[in-house]
């Protein structure tokens, strides 16, 4: 999942690059870019901050659970839990501030503190409806912005009216183009800001992401796969399937086989909020699926040891699960500056193909540090740090596997 976090940012920094009005991916490039430009922006683009959200969800109701059953009381558990949001708002602050202006941390922590205030202890009926109040209006509006866009279209392109849309509507990547890094904190939290409430609350996705995974948490649908089975095969073939399919136009309008004027091309952003929303479900249900296989897989009983109970590859990747927030954010150390204009600048010199495989050595490098800290016995430093701000006490190391 990680990785196609690395691969959903890869545009963003390709600052000396004009982006497309539908999608933020270059104007230009070959073939090979063009291909590499159509998968992303039908599998990956406005799909993984959902699926992630789910899971930040999912994790909320685990930590939720286990304070409880430890004794803990219920209130001070949701206390400890909008502490956590506050802090992970905090984190994203940050993170935008020194170095990636499409953090998702804060969106995360301010949909959290208003969805646990409102929801966490709402009826599951509660739930689903509120769920799906949520689906409704994200889709009226879809439709709206679909009517709003074919008039749009009507209007030539050469129109003084035309082009002051598509200019206002082109992407920017200001703050990697900045060749000041003190002048790019402010461009970065600026974005970040906007991007907080859009993706946190205005877009309604991370809402009901939240609302689905603290449902889903109640019934421990992640942890016992094996009991589920039918419905994450259903949600993993419906939810991929309207995931893959709603992104088309923009796709096929971004290579060139159909024509969007760039002044209506907005409409396809609602488009992808309200798929990617479903893209991302059915990605969550497909991870639980390969879960539930991996499992069937063992020989004998989980052991201490991730690599030797499931093997190098999932033992490598379980690693980086466990350090997830380590690892999302050594990305950015290993991106920013690397590509940005203030840094060494080399996101000039990449096309769609390159930075597509440069993000897939950045993902393997975090990997490497993932199964380094697990053999060694090592927590995540981002995760330690997190740890000590909720409860207040140091972390032991846990023994080496």
């Amino acid at each position: 999942m990680l990785l196609l976090i690395a691969i959903a940012n890869t545009p963003y920094y390709l600052w000396a690059s004009t982006m497309g009005s539908g999608a933020s991916h270059p104007v230009d490039g070959s073939t090979l870019d063009k291909v590499v430009d159509f998968l992303i922006i039908t599998t990956v683009d406005l799909r993984t901050y959902p699926m992630f959200a789910f899971l930040f969800g999912y994790g909320m109701m685990q930590l939720y659970n286990r304070q409880v059953s430890s004794g803990t009381s219920e209130k001070a558990a949701r206390r400890l839990l909008q502490k956590r949001n506050w802090l992970l708002l905090a984190f994203g602050f940050v993170h935008a501030a020194l170095l990636w202006m499409g953090d998702v941390l804060g969106a995360y922590g301010l949909a959290g503190l208003l969805m646990v205030w409102l929801f966490f202890q709402v009826k599951d009926r509660t739930l689903i409806v509120w769920t799906s109040v949520f689906c409704g209006l994200l889709t009226i509006g879809t439709v709206f912005a679909l009517i709003g866009g074919w008039f749009l279209a009507q209007i030539p392109a050469d129109d003084p009216m035309a082009r002051s849309i598509a200019a206002d509507l082109a992407p920017t990547s200001d703050s990697m183009a900045v060749t000041s890094y003190l002048a790019s904190i402010g461009e970065r939290l600026t974005y970040w800001t906007l991007g907080t409430f859009l993706q946190g609350l205005l877009s309604l996705v991370v809402p009901m992401m939240l609302l689905l995974a603290f449902w889903a948490g109640r019934r421990r649908i992640l942890e016992n796969p094996g009991d589920h089975l039918p419905m994450l095969r259903r949600v993993a073939v419906i939810g991929i399937t309207i995931g893959w399919l709603g992104p088309l136009p923009s796709a096929l309008d971004h290579v060139g086989i159909i024509d969007v004027p760039d002044h209506a091309a907005v409409v396809f952003y609602p488009v992808q909020f309200l798929t990617g929303f479903f893209g991302g479900l059915g990605y969550v249900a497909l991870f639980g699926l390969l879960g539930h296989r991996l499992a069937q897989r063992r020989s004998g009983p989980p052991s201490g040891n991730l690599f030797l109970t499931d093997g190098p590859f999932a033992g490598a990747v379980q690693a980086v699960g466990k350090r997830s927030l380590t690892c999302y954010l050594l990305q950015s150390v290993l991106c920013a500056p690397v590509l940005a204009a203030w840094g060494l600048g080399l996101g000039q010199y990449l096309s769609s193909w390159s930075m597509l495989l440069y993000a897939v050595l950045v993902w393997g490098l975090t990997v490497a540090f993932a199964v380094w800290q697990e053999q060694t016995g090592r927590r995540g430093p981002a995760e330690v740090a997190l740890r000590r701000l909720v409860y207040g006490r140091p972390v032991q190391a846990p023994a080496a596997a």
